[in-house]
């Protein structure tokens, strides 16, 4: 077999005293550690650390961080799902996940000829749902942090207040998308000077965005959903035909969820429920693990074919069984049982593809009832956090609210707007993703927790859309299963299928010559190799041995692991 790698690089800067290590293999400490996407997030959650706050305090500070420094999804318009591990190793999740105004209604994207609106769904102020940002690092703050919100909030404060310098990897991004950025007159204030885009090396002074972060260290929650703020968002939903109204911001809540999990080869992986999609993680490890695939060596044919047969398999049921579980009864123990992966891959042919369109959703009527961020946080204690947060697109909606130096989101998007359309990633939906009025719509955000031994080992998640989940499982599986060093385990090569349209995506170089040739002989026709930005996903990953914590940053991306 012969294995086709990539040799990556990347610049980790590194903020700490004390530090143990440096290199491209990532940081490395016995104190704490911050993964972002950002270098100035991570030095905030660091900066935090070090004054004596724990990992949830520092996840805080970058997170609000990431809103100054990395807005095309760091963000307070926008939302996410937050794992937390505490240190008595308890796991606990929290979906602060957008919901739909309450005057929303299930057919608002179609035109009279019952045809999606694309540009409503994404571009226009009705894309936006309600933010659950604010809210989310709020109540995570309340309940396990330990140092009061004026305290974490200061570095993101000082950042948006007295600005930072603009590197080459956020001019580039900002320049990329700057013509519709100029479509809004707010927008073109905040990322252009005279009309040019933000250039690298510029000092880049947010004082809308500063005031906005001030209103909700002073105020809590109320200093957002409530007040001049809230009224900023109001006018503007008002002024360019959104639907977000004073009550949809006063009623918006974070919701406790229970996390799910599975024991896969003697480790715990815990993740979201529903309305994220990490359980299609622990349905496809499921369909895997009676497989050697340590056997079947990474990179080869016979993994690459079995892995996307479960991952046909894990995104029909996404397509017909996922959903708000508030207003939809989703089958957790089903789907997340073995029983249940062993009779989704009953059908499985060694010698032969299963054709997408033949492949349909698992029968459960027998049951008993493309831009996002991701860092992960852990401290010494053993406390870790995983969290994803998104605006949807990179920029949201491209609308600035003005006065208040945010991005909206358009979340919208993701709800089902009619059945078996795709949305801007290609996923399908159907009733149990469709819209209804205060519901949150289904994620592909899925950040994760694998704990061995009562030892939190691996605390990992991505951006990417519809291959998060896919990238989430690559990195678990190269961790656990080829036992690859963290670094390693985040840097190979990425592949993704997600059932339909019936396409490998893949970064190039993942194949080797043989590898393809006996792909193709299997049936596999379609290839696509991945063109946008440094590669597939980009999971800032931490690992912990039980006395030091190895901080890995992507390097498909620019950003830090930062250790104390």
């Amino acid at each position: 077999m012969n294995l086709s790698i990539y040799f990556f690089s990347v610049v980790v800067f590194v903020f700490s005293t004390g530090l143990h290590s440096a290199t491209q293999e990532g940081a490395f400490s016995s104190k704490g550690m911050v993964v972002s996407r950002s270098s100035l997030a991570s030095n905030a959650g660091l900066e935090i650390m070090r004054q004596g706050g724990n990992a949830v305090d520092a996840a805080v500070a970058t997170a609000f961080a990431l809103a100054v420094t990395y807005p095309s999804a760091g963000n307070l318009g926008g939302g996410g799902f937050a794992l937390v591990r505490v240190p008595d190793g308890r796991i606990f999740s929290l979906d602060h996940r957008e919901t739909a105004p309450n005057a929303s209604h299930r057919d608002m994207y179609l035109d009279e000829a019952g045809e999606p609106n694309k540009y409503l769904s994404r571009f226009s102020a009705l894309s936006s749902g309600v933010p659950g940002t604010v809210d989310g690092l709020l109540t995570l703050l309340n309940r396990f942090g330990s140092m009061p919100r004026e305290k974490v909030m200061l570095p993101a404060i000082r950042l948006a207040r007295d600005g930072f310098l603009v590197d080459f990897f956020l001019s580039r991004h900002i320049k990329k998308y700057g013509k519709k950025l100029k479509d809004y007159e707010s927008s073109e204030k905040k990322f252009s000077r005279n009309g040019v885009s933000l250039s690298a090396g510029e000092l880049w002074i947010q004082p809308d965005l500063a005031k906005t972060l001030i209103a909700i260290s002073e105020n809590g929650r109320d200093g957002f959903y409530d007040g001049a703020v809230a009224k900023l968002i109001v006018t503007e939903m008002k002024a360019r035909g959104g639907i977000i109204s004073l009550e949809d911001l006063k009623n918006y809540r974070s919701v406790w969820r229970d996390p799910v999990g599975i024991d896969y080869r003697g480790n715990q992986i815990w993740t979201m429920g529903p309305p994220s999609s990490g359980l299609l993680i622990l349905q496809m490890l499921n369909m895997l693990e009676p497989f050697d695939l340590q056997k079947l060596g990474w990179g080869g044919s016979k993994l690459i074919h079995l892995m996307i047969e479960a991952e046909k398999r894990a995104y029909s049921d996404r397509a017909e069984h996922l959903g708000d579980p508030d207003f939809f009864d989703v089958p957790l123990e089903i789907l997340t049982s073995k029983k249940y992966a062993e009779k989704r891959f009953q059908d499985f042919k060694w010698d032969r593809l299963s054709e997408s369109e033949k492949i349909s959703h698992g029968n459960i009527k027998d049951r008993d009832s493309r831009e996002t961020t991701h860092f992960s946080v852990m401290g010494s204690d053993g406390m870790a956090v995983s969290f994803t947060t998104t605006l949807n697109s990179p920029y949201g909606n491209k609308i600035v609210v003005p006065g208040a130096g945010f991005l909206l989101n358009n979340e919208m998007d993701d709800f089902s707007i009619k059945a078996n359309v795709m949305n801007q990633f290609n996923l399908i939906g159907r009733e149990a993703n469709s819209i209804e009025p205060n519901k949150r719509m289904l994620s592909s955000m899925s950040p994760t927790i694998v704990v061995k031994d009562g030892l939190p080992i691996l605390v990992t998640g991505s951006p990417g859309g519809s291959t998060i989940i896919t990238t989430v499982l690559q990195v678990i599986i190269n961790f656990l299963d080829h036992k690859m060093p963290l670094n390693e385990a985040v840097g190979f090569p990425r592949f993704h299928h997600q059932w339909k349209p019936d396409t490998i995506l893949h970064e190039r170089g993942t194949f080797s010559p043989d590898t393809r040739e006996n792909l193709e002989k299997l049936g596999y026709t379609a290839f696509r190799a991945w063109s946008f930005g440094g590669g597939i996903g980009d999971a800032n990953s931490i690992s912990f041995d039980g006395s030091l914590i190895h901080g890995v940053k992507d390097p498909r991306a620019s950003g830090a692991a930062a250790g104390l």
